[in-house]
């Protein structure tokens, strides 16, 4: 699969999140051409805020790789850029590279390599993986746009809003 066909089928999630109400937020983590973890953004609908898209479907993902020999590259794909967290969750799991739609500027992490200075460069874990952003990047914002038209006023509107209103 190609880096377009994993973020369409992470927005594709994204679109199943949006109907059941939650954010438009969907990802996918696939080894080479198999998916062994799907999942879109659950804050509403579990009142918790540690259920990011991406860290469900890594956490998904940890669970059928268990015990597992890679036989291929492991690739997490996101509508949305990872914030800090879920990349941190993508190094524990030793992804190897992230591919997103749309950047988050106020709490995207894809900056961090820049600035990232591991104790154990050599560690696998320790590796920040190669991100690639802006694919897809309009049907991602699309995604927002419809979300915050319908969407209950709330801190998850307010935010998505920041989102929704980045130039197209």
């Amino acid at each position: 699969m190609t880096p377009q066909d994993l973020v369409g089928l992470a927005i594709d999630v994204a679109e199943q999140g949006l109907e059941a109400g939650e954010l438009p937020i969907g990802a996918v983590v696939a080894l080479g051409e198999e998916i062994v973890g799907r999942s879109y953004a659950m804050e509403r609908s579990q009142r918790r805020r540690l259920v990011h898209a991406d860290l469900l479907a890594m956490e998904q993902a940890d669970r059928a790789l268990s015990g597992r020999k890679r036989s291929a590259p492991v690739r997490l794909a996101v509508n949305l850029e990872p914030c800090l967290m879920c990349l941190g969750a993508a190094m524990a799991l030793v992804v190897d590279e992230i591919y997103f739609g749309l950047e988050a500027p106020g709490d995207g992490a894809a900056g961090v390599g820049a600035v990232w200075r591991p104790a154990a460069p050599d560690a696998d874990f320790c590796r920040i993986p190669p991100l690639t952003g802006g694919i897809h990047r309009a049907r991602c914002l699309d995604q927002f746009r419809r979300y915050v038209r319908t969407a209950p006023d709330s801190g998850f509107k307010t935010w998505a809003q920041s989102l929704a209103s980045l130039p197209g």
